[in-house]
């Protein structure tokens, strides 16, 4: 019995798993659409909302008219939320986009910044297939990366 367990298994080892989720909260961040199996989609939408809500919470405009050990203060924060976030994201672009772009983005935003829409079945095994996509503007963020090297020397 799997009671107060969490979480789909994928019937994949704990290393696996991880570095699949890895790999699929990047590529939503970057290209703001993917097309996958509805269980991965929906199991996806648990780890990208807690990385944006990340973002979000120390987006650039917080750091603003701040001055001194407040200012100090705020930023060992938006360093601590950019390792932490580092850890599920692999691409300094993306890492940019979250803490930059989508933090601006969904600033007023309380929740929900992802949208799960079903795509039918996939010919070959019948999977149930399932578009996720984050919300607001349809397409990618223009300009991808353009502040990721402030981003990632921030973290380092």
């Amino acid at each position: 019995m799997r009671h107060q367990k969490a979480g789909r298994r994928f019937n994949r080892g704990s290393a696996h798993r991880k570095s699949m989720f890895r790999n699929l909260i990047t590529s939503l961040v970057l290209h703001g659409r993917i097309q996958t199996t509805e269980a991965k989609a929906k199991e996806l939408r648990r780890f990208v909302e807690r990385v944006i809500t990340m973002g979000k919470q120390v987006a650039p405009s917080s750091l603003e008219g701040l001055e001194g050990e407040a200012l100090e203060r705020a930023t060992a924060r938006r360093v601590h939320h950019i390792r932490t976030a580092r850890r599920l994201v692999t691409d300094r672009a993306a890492l940019g986009l979250i803490f930059n772009d989508y933090a601006e983005r969904f600033k007023a935003r309380p929740g929900g910044y992802t949208r799960v829409i079903k795509a039918g079945f996939r010919p070959g095994d019948n999977a149930p297939m399932a578009i996720i996509e984050l919300v607001g503007e349809s397409g990618p963020v223009v300009g991808i990366g353009e502040n990721a090297d402030e981003v990632a020397t921030q973290a380092e």
